[in-house]
């Protein structure tokens, strides 16, 4: 086994960095589909709404350059186009959507896609001894976790 500065070994890395460029792919889709539901939000709770998807956004994007600087920090290169992003991305794209119930639902759908490929992640991260990758893993899926709860709630469903 190589292992490389940081003390982990370069083929699971390897693995673990592939599979966070593919987060970031996702993220990078989700954070644009919050921007658009951000601006095009229709209706009586607009104001609630339109606050709300802010806050979403701006964390997404302070997420996007966690999981890009962790990519580095494992020695890879983060993706950085649209092109790249459009070709690995699962999470649906929210087209269009003003009104509330849809843009939440997109929300939900959004971060239970996110969810499935960070505890992929938190797994490989585990058996590979990467306390930083799993960390980081395990804090989204925290902070998501309590806002699909939140976001279902809001649509009166239950997790």
């Amino acid at each position: 086994m190589t292992l490389n500065t940081i003390g982990l070994d370069t083929i699971k890395t390897q693995e673990i960095a592939t599979d966070l460029n593919h987060l970031l792919a996702n993220f990078q889709i989700y954070y644009q589909n919050l921007r658009g539901i951000h601006w095009n939000i229709k209706g009586k709770r607009f104001f609630d709404l339109h606050v709300k998807f802010e806050e979403l956004y701006t964390d997404a994007n302070t997420k996007v350059d966690e999981i890009a600087e962790r990519i580095l920090t494992l020695g890879d290169t983060p993706l950085h186009t649209f092109e790249d992003y459009a070709a690995k991305a699962q999470v649906p794209v929210g087209k269009n959507i003003s009104q509330d119930d849809l843009a939440v639902r997109l929300i939900v759908d959004s971060l239970a896609q996110l969810l499935k490929i960070e505890r992929e992640i938190l797994e490989k991260a585990g058996d590979a001894s990467d306390e930083g990758t799993g960390s980081m893993m395990s804090d989204f899926i925290t902070e998501q976790e309590k806002t699909v709860w939140m976001m279902k709630a809001w649509l009166n469903e239950t997790v």
